[in-house]
């Protein structure tokens, strides 16, 4: 049997970068998925590959950062499946590394709209199903190590991620009755689409991650799916409140620079 096998879970953010290796992860440990993000044509592309392989996963195009959005994904979970068991609320976005004070409010806006206003409309519409379930479940959300440390050049982007680790200790203490655990992964250096454009300036940054990372490399989007389904899986049900550092050990060290 696979850590998540037969869970109903949704992946937020699936298009690409770690919610695809999430996607693709969990089916192999036995999930039925709904897959959601905005870039519908990707999505879409994800789910009827992850069919042909024989998964069961369903594509659903939604702006997370409204209401509708975020529960129409929780509703295709109910009608395709019945049920809802867990969620990996992957979807979020950065800014280029620049002093806080230099921010715009625009630049505020957008950055929380996905990554806090988003994960908040997203975990409050599956609790709200868990909870009405009655089989209690297990929700991770995809946060960072800005928020458990500063010093990453992105102020804005860290009080977003620092409002994460609040949803999740506040979920927490309301939803742990019910059975519900409610966990963050917080990655540190991870390549992806999102981040090759930093990869991809010079080697200065690759000496960077190197010299700034005790296991002397950035992560795979891959590891940070394998620590996700773990929070979500039955081992891993004593874990509640947690925003578990994935980053190399960035957090146990020194900050990043």
């Amino acid at each position: 049997m696979g850590l998540l096998d037969d869970k109903v879970t949704i992946v937020t953010g699936a298009g690409r970068g770690i919610g695809a290796a999430a996607a693709r992860l969990f089916v192999r440990e036995g999930a039925l998925l709904v897959l959601a993000a905005r870039s519908g044509a990707e999505v879409e592309a994800l789910a009827a590959e992850l069919r042909a392989g024989g998964a069961r996963a369903v594509a659903v195009v939604a702006d997370l950062t409204t209401a509708e959005g975020a529960e129409r994904t929780v509703e295709a979970a109910l009608t395709t499946y019945g049920r809802l068991d867990a969620a990996f609320d992957n979807a979020g976005s950065g800014l280029s590394p620049a002093p806080l004070a230099e921010r715009t409010e625009a630049e505020w806006d957008d950055t929380h709209a996905l990554n806090l206003r988003g994960g908040w409309l997203c975990l409050r519409a599956q609790l709200r199903a868990m909870a009405a379930g009655g089989r209690g479940g297990a929700v991770v959300l995809n946060s960072g190590v800005g928020a458990l440390v500063g010093g990453f050049g992105d102020g804005v982007q860290q009080a977003a991620k620092h409002g994460l680790t609040g949803l999740v200790k506040a979920a927490t203490a309301d939803y742990a009755r019910h059975g519900i655990r409610v966990n963050a992964v917080a990655p540190g250096v991870v390549r992806t689409p999102s981040t090759e454009q930093f990869f991809a300036s010079g080697p200065e940054f690759d000496a960077l991650v190197v010299r700034s990372t005790p296991l002397g490399r950035a992560g795979s989007d891959t590891e940070i799916a394998e620590a996700a389904a773990w929070l979500l899986s039955d081992r891993a049900s004593y874990v509640a409140g947690v925003t578990l550092p994935v980053d190399g050990g960035i957090t146990a060290t020194r900050r990043f620079d």
